[in-house]
Order: structure tokens, then C-alpha cells, then sequence
């Protein structure tokens, strides 16, 4: 596995991470190229979010490194890092949406905190944010008025209003209607397509995931036990990638 990494690609090299004296991930080696959507697949408790974390510098691995522009993410100082997180969007899992706070403070969370942008910006790039996402004016709902599908798509908004060059997404379409997640993923793709982003996608929805990425990685047990096109991935005759690709009820997982 190379030690740099060109502008735009993701590295991750041997990296491995244990809770409690149990391996998470285990000498993982990944590399995401610039401008791919990638999507991370296995099992439960493989250690696919923990992977996103480390990523973002969220979490510490204990061994192994993550190299983003050919910089060490966890060799940055907190002032650094801080500042590296500007060039990342993250949807996270149960949407992390505040539930104090309006539609539009939610979508400006990241923006008042990460830029220096005026109040005037911030309300245009929140309005674009929603028209985006298909929900214009829906700046001033609550999130628990709305709907599991536009929870995703106001999380959708807020991981990409800082225009990131890397954006992560653990669950996007979680608990919605199959009509629901496939216009989610969908959106996902438009979006990346547009900007060009990095992204990296963690799903259990196999069906419309694959349906979008343009390379996949699979986690099992904490090894990364595959990684290639979207087509090599489908075509694997590796019994475990076979199995959980194709949603065979007999195998060896």
C-alpha cells in the first residue's frame, strides 16, 4: 500500500482499532480515488463506522495511518485538524439532527461554526441547500415535525452545504420506504457528480447502493476482504462477498 496520497484520494493504510481487547479493524488498507463514490458494505458490527471515524479523525486508530492530500490526519495538531475538517461533510447514521433547533439553524450548524460566512450568505446557501433536497421552505419546521425521509434529506443538506470535498455518509437511507431510498441515493449521486466530491457511502441497502457506487469495499470482521468495481463486486465468486452481495441465505457469514 503507498504512503501518499494524491490530491482528492483517500489512503487508509494498515490501520487497525480494538475496544475493550476486541479488534474492530484490523490492519485495514483502502484506497479511494478522487472523485469515486465508494461504498463501504459488510455485516453488523464489522467496523464500518468506526472506519468513517478514524477517517475524519473523529476516533484514533491504534496503529496504521489515514492520509488525506498526502497529510497524516491523526499526525495533525487539534488546530489543524480543526481546520482540515472544513474539507469534510458527514451524514451520520441516526441524522444527528438538534432537535432545539429549526430546520435552518440545524443546515447552519456547520456553517457558523467552521466559516466566517455573514448571516445573509449563510441564509442563501441554506435556501439552496433546500431546493437541492427538494424542500424548499421548510426552513422554520422543527425536526420533529418531519418525516424520516425529509430528516435524511435535512441531513443530506447539512453534510453538503459547506461544499466539502469529501463527504461521508453512514446509513443515508436507514428505515425509509424502498420508493424513499432510492431517491436518496440518487440524490447522492447527482451530488457528487456535480462537485466532483470523494465519497464514501456506508450502507446495508446492497440493492440501491450498487445502484450508484463506483467502487466497493467490503468489511468482515474487521479485514477488508474485497475491493473493486461496482461489476467486480457483483461478479465475485469469493464466498463471502457472493453471499452478502447477493443476499443468499446459505453461506459462510
Amino acid at each position: 500500500m503507498t504512503t501518499s496520497s494524491p490530491q482528492g484520494q483517500i489512503v487508509v493504510s494498515a490501520v487497525s482499532k480494538e475496544f475493550d481487547g476486541m479488534a474492530v479493524l484490523d490492519g485495514v488498507n483502502l484506497t479511494v480515488p478522487h472523485g469515486c463514490l465508494y461504498g463501504l458494505i459488510g455485516p453488523g458490527a464489522s467496523g464500518k463506522s468506526v472506519l468513517l471515524k478514524i477517517i475524519t479523525g473523529l476516533i484514533s486508530p491504534d496503529s496504521g495511518k489515514v492520509l488525506v492530500e498526502g497529510r497524516d490526519v491523526h499526525a495533525m495538531s487539534e488546530l489543524e485538524l480543526a481546520e482540515f475538517r472544513l474539507k469534510f461533510g458527514m451524514l451520520f447514521q441516526n441524522n444527528a439532527l438538534f432537535d432545539y433547533l429549526n430546520v435552518a439553524d440545524n443546515i447552519a450548524f456547520p456553517l457558523r461554526r467552521m466559516t466566517k460566512l455573514d448571516e445573509p450568505t449563510i441564509a442563501s446557501k441554506i435556501a439552496e441547500r433546500l431546493k437541492v433536497v427538494s424542500l424548499p421552505g421548510f426552513e422554520g419546521r422543527l425536526p420533529a415535525g418531519l418525516s424520516g425521509g425529509q430528516k435524511k434529506r435535512i441531513g443530506v443538506a447539512r453534510a453538503t452545504v459547506i461544499d466539502a470535498p469529501y463527504v461521508l455518509y453512514d446509513e443515508p437511507a436507514a428505515g425509509l420506504d424502498p420508493v424513499t431510498s432510492q431517491r436518496i441515493f440518487e440524490l447522492l449521486r447527482k451530488e457528487q457528480r456535480e462537485k466532483n466530491a470523494t465519497v464514501i457511502m456506508v450502507s446495508s441497502d446492497l440493492d440501491r447502493l450498487l445502484t450508484v457506487t463506483d467502487r466497493v469495499g467490503m468489511l468482515y470482521r474487521g479485514r477488508l476482504i474485497f475491493d473493486g468495481t461496482t461489476a467486480e463486486a457483483k461478479a465475485s465468486t469469493d464466498p463471502y462477498v457472493r453471499q452478502f452481495v447477493h443476499g443468499l441465505t446459505e453461506g459462510p457469514l
